[in-house]
């Protein structure tokens, strides 16, 4: 069996990456990390998974001596602080660990684009290493990456309901319009006012209108596929569920185009993908039938009477927003089969 580290395990995310490496067959998670929680076992800080890691107790991270220790690691920390774990493990003597990195500090190609959304980045040196983790793209660049960034889970949903239609030169490139609606657990696990019961519960918002730091991570991403400059239009809001992101895309077509005519393109860029699936005509994606699994569900209808596109994507913002695609991105890395460890259906309802 492959040893993983977790570091940053205590987190929605690394709880996740718990979750589905549990039964993965042929990566074992050896090493899990969190200051928090450090001496505690894993069935104390999480009881579902009780059994399942019944010997694997948090410790403090000391990186290089983790890469000592594992054949590939994981990092589900906060931004800006993934990247001295990422040089440190990356970096271990006699060895190369793989990284797949799941925040924000690998997923720029552009330095100053990074900066301007996030912060000083303190190991610049490595994105040169590092390829972007979408792998119905990127597939051939992953397989032979050192790190990887795993895209933010908005990202995730929004570039793929656009890709092939870009690509194909489907739709103009200017007045994009992405809406995306997003579970509580986007939030993260830090407790927060924002993030109360009685603070979301039978309510519905907008929030970061215009400044949402995924907008340019959007941008560079659908400018590389395109080969022209794109910029979008990106409201993210917040719903009263736990699990899922919906997200809806407002484009204009170059020409007149069937729903039909755009289904078909889909079809075709994603065809013998493992983990997308285009809804029939006249069916919309809905974020019940994805939840617990690493799948992306695609629909789209053309306007009637209009050159106006309408995609809607939905995912599950813990495993193709983050985890499940993380781990897709290490299967490749590895070698391994694209789909293991990721089989399992969605939970429903």
């Amino acid at each position: 069996m492959i040893k993983t580290a977790i570091i940053g395990a205590s987190g929605y995310t690394g709880c996740e990456l718990l979750r589905l490496l549990s039964h993965h067959p042929d990566m074992e998670v050896a090493v899990v990390t969190s200051r928090q929680y450090s001496g505690k076992t894993v069935s104390e800080v999480f009881p579902h998974l009780a059994s399942f890691f019944d010997n694997l107790t948090f410790e403090e991270p000391n990186y290089r001596e983790i890469g000592e220790r594992v054949d590939a690691a994981f990092t589900a920390l906060p931004h800006g602080s993934a990247v001295e774990a990422v040089y440190e493990l990356s970096s271990s003597e006699g060895k190369t660990v793989p990284v797949v990195d799941l925040s924000a500090d690998f997923r720029f190609n552009d330095i100053s684009t990074y900066e301007q959304a996030y912060a000083a980045h303190a190991r610049p040196e490595l994105l040169g290493e590092s390829v972007y983790g979408l792998p119905e793209i990127y597939r051939d660049s992953i397989k032979e990456a050192r790190v990887v960034g795993n895209p933010g889970c908005y990202p995730t949903g929004a570039i793929l309901g656009l890709y092939p239609i870009l690509k194909m030169k489907l739709i103009k490139t200017e007045g994009i319009v992405i809406d995306s609606k997003s579970g509580a657990t986007g939030a993260g696990r830090t407790p927060s006012a924002a993030t109360l019961f009685p603070e979301i519960a039978e309510g519905f918002h907008p929030y970061k209108v215009g400044s949402h730091r995924h907008a340019p991570e959007i941008e560079e991403n659908l400018t590389i596929v395109s080969g022209v400059e794109v910029n979008v239009t990106f409201t993210p809001h917040l719903v009263p569920m736990n699990r899922g992101i919906l997200t809806t895309i407002y484009a204009e077509t170059e020409t007149k185009v069937s729903t039909e005519d755009a289904l078909n393109i889909f079809r075709e860029v994603y065809a013998g993908e493992p983990f997308v699936r285009i809804m029939p005509q006249g069916k919309i994606p809905d974020t019940a039938w994805v939840r617990g699994s690493n799948l992306i569900d695609i629909g789209a209808v053309a306007v009637k009477g209009s050159k106006r596109l309408v995609v809607v994507t939905a995912i599950d913002n813990l495993v193709k927003g983050a985890a499940g695609q993380a781990i897709q991105n290490m299967n490749l890395i590895l070698g391994l089969k694209e789909e293991a460890g990721l089989t399992d259906a969605p939970l429903f309802p």
